[in-house]
């Protein structure tokens, strides 16, 4: 490509409201222009370089046995409400009507679609595994889109769906997914992408795994040991922190006027958050009341909670909801509670210490000296607490780092959360028939651009690896109408596209500056630069994206170097593994 045809141009000055490295560069080197807010188009090297992902990503999942599928877009609201997802999810699934009336929707993801074109297709065990995937576009109606194209509102995503006959087969098929999903993240250059245990969320499912591109942009909290064997998102990360118990002293209430918070309280007796138990009252969907109590040094984690309640979301209660349970607002305690009014649920971090100051459920004053075992013995005690940087590993024991990460892609063991309400069954060998076990892997292919130019780049741009780079090679034509320079720049360029190498050639005549700027906002790993200077001595310079050393090489020959250079750049990224199906 001549880069005096390349429509994108380059941008001197990041946009107003980038923030983060792949906003600013992305939009800067011509790659998106934005839409409306969360909406994107992608100019030519956007494209090829979203293209060289998806071919990586199609490759390993052929490699995996599946077979690739189309489904649509816009969806009827009847495969969503078969779900019982149509009413559960939130404001981000996009509604709507059509002209006769009939309710639609974009789709955010396809579990149902895909389990509605399987049970038409697949009715025996004979029949199964299976796994179909698709590369299609998605929408989600993002109230707050942030960072380019890491959260958008319309984007483009891998999804696959595998379905077995025995939960057996699905554990073997998740191991071979998710060494699927390693290889694809080292090949398209993600260097730094670890697997986490994650929450599953409105998915559904009671295992799954989230591929982070560690990122000091990340939204999603990543806590690991300092050994990496232990890594999970901040949603369900655990510690293994011991607490202390001494004996119990009695039980007294203590006058704290005006003192509703826990510092506030804690200061006033002279003593630490930790010595204080924090309450947090929730409701959830059906406007059920929930009770978190946690220590006071410890904050309530809600993916925790809200996995144990079942609940699809949690709002905090409202002071006439709390006093309608026999409780105060600032003062609040379990104790004596109407258990038929309210769900009380006790972190650990409570359960396990000893004479706490709680509320007196009375303005003005609390309770010390409050005691789990003697004073509450009959409620539930689970984990709710945050995972916090410098806790023990519940591994190993030593401090939990705390990283920032982007997800870039996500896999589930769904189970029959949907085979079970849509009818997806099969026939077994006695001809009964049996819900579908299902697996889920997804991954977002913008957002695994973005997070490369985040891991990769320097002051100046992006640094493609030659995996995914828009071209292999970078040609520039420094002062073209002297001393033969397009001449020759023009018979390299025609050998080079000869060979099958992929090559970006700036043939404007630009001056120097300007032109070297321009190849550092596109990040081609490969440079060669004809100036009359070093052709008349008969070399090209030649420079790596990233580095600042430049070498003279001969023109003679220039191709086959560019092709052993090429093959060497593809070499760092190559893993080689047997077809697994």
């Amino acid at each position: 490509m001549r880069m005096s045809k390349l429509v994108g141009r380059r941008i001197k000055e990041a946009p107003k409201d980038a923030k983060t490295k792949s906003h600013i560069y992305l939009i800067r080197g011509g790659y998106v222009r934005p839409v409306s807010a969360g909406v994107y188009s992608l100019l030519p090297l956007g494209k090829r370089i979203i293209s060289k992902i998806e071919a990586i990503i199609r490759d390993e999942m052929d490699r995996i046995g599946g077979q690739e599928v189309l489904m649509p877009l816009v969806l009827s609201a009847e495969l969503w409400e078969e779900s019982g997802r149509y009413s559960s999810v939130g404001e981000e699934l996009l509604r709507f009507k059509d002209r006769n009336g009939k309710s639609m929707l974009l789709a955010m993801t396809h579990e149902e679609a895909v389990v509605h074109l399987l049970r038409t297709e697949v009715n025996s065990y004979r029949q199964l595994p299976v796994m179909l995937y698709q590369i299609q576009t998605k929408y989600r109606d993002e109230a707050r889109p942030r960072a380019g194209l890491i959260r958008v509102r319309e984007f483009t995503m891998k999804d696959a769906y595998s379905f077995h006959a025995e939960q057996e087969c699905l554990d073997s098929y998740y191991a071979l997914a998710h060494e699927a999903y390693v290889r694809i993240f080292r090949r398209i250059g993600l260097n730094n992408c670890i697997s986490i245990e994650s929450n599953p969320g409105m998915m559904g499912g009671n295992v799954s795994h989230e591929f982070m591109a560690v990122a000091e942009c990340g939204e999603d909290s990543i806590f690991m040991s300092p050994d990496s064997s232990y890594m999970a998102n901040k949603e369900v990360a655990k510690t293994s922190i011991r607490f202390e118990k001494t004996s119990p002293l009695p039980l007294e209430k203590v006058h704290t006027p005006g003192k509703k918070t826990i510092q506030d309280v804690v200061s006033f007796l002279g003593k630490s958050s930790s010595d204080a138990g924090k309450a947090v009252f929730y409701t959830d969907k059906k406007d059920n009341l929930i009770f978190a109590m946690i220590r006071g040094d410890f904050e309530v984690n809600e993916s925790k909670l809200r996995n144990i309640l079942k609940a699809d979301e949690l709002r905090f209660a409202g002071d006439e909801r709390i006093r309608a349970c026999g409780a105060e607002p600032g003062y609040a305690s379990p104790i004596a509670l109407d258990r038929k009014a309210v769900r009380i649920v006790v972190d650990r971090s409570v359960a396990e210490s000893s004479n706490l100051v709680v509320g007196a459920n009375e303005p003005d004053y609390h309770l010390v000296n409050f005691n789990f075992e003697r004073d509450l013995p009959d409620c539930e005690v689970h984990d709710i607490a945050e995972a916090r940087e410098g806790d023990p590993c519940p591994v190993t024991g030593k401090p939990l780092m705390l990283k920032r990460g982007i997800e870039v892609g996500n896999i589930f063991k769904l189970g029959t959360k949907y085979s079970s309400s849509m009818n997806c069954t099969y026939l077994d060998q006695s001809g009964k028939s049996f819900p579908m076990i299902m697996g889920c892997y997804g991954i977002g292919v913008g957002r695994s651009m973005a997070s490369v130019v985040e891991q990769s780049s320097d002051d100046f741009g992006p640094i493609w690896p030659i995996t995914i780079s828009p071209y292999h090679v970078h040609l520039c034509a420094l002062n073209p109408k002297e001393s033969g320079v397009s001449d020759v720049c023009d018979k390299i360029y025609s050998d080079l596209l000869d060979a099958g190498i992929e090559t970006l050639y700036d043939d404007r005549g630009e001056k120097a500056g300007f032109m070297f700027n321009d190849a550092d906002l596109i990040g081609i790993p490969l440079r060669f630069t004809v100036a009359p200077k070093s052709l008349a001595n008969g070399q090209i310079e030649f420079k790596r994206r990233g580095s600042k050393e430049i070498a003279l090489l001969p023109v003679e020959g220039i191709v086959a170097t560019a092709k052993r250079l090429v093959a060497e750049e593809f070499a760092k990224y190559q893993i080689s593994a047997e077809r697994s199906i």
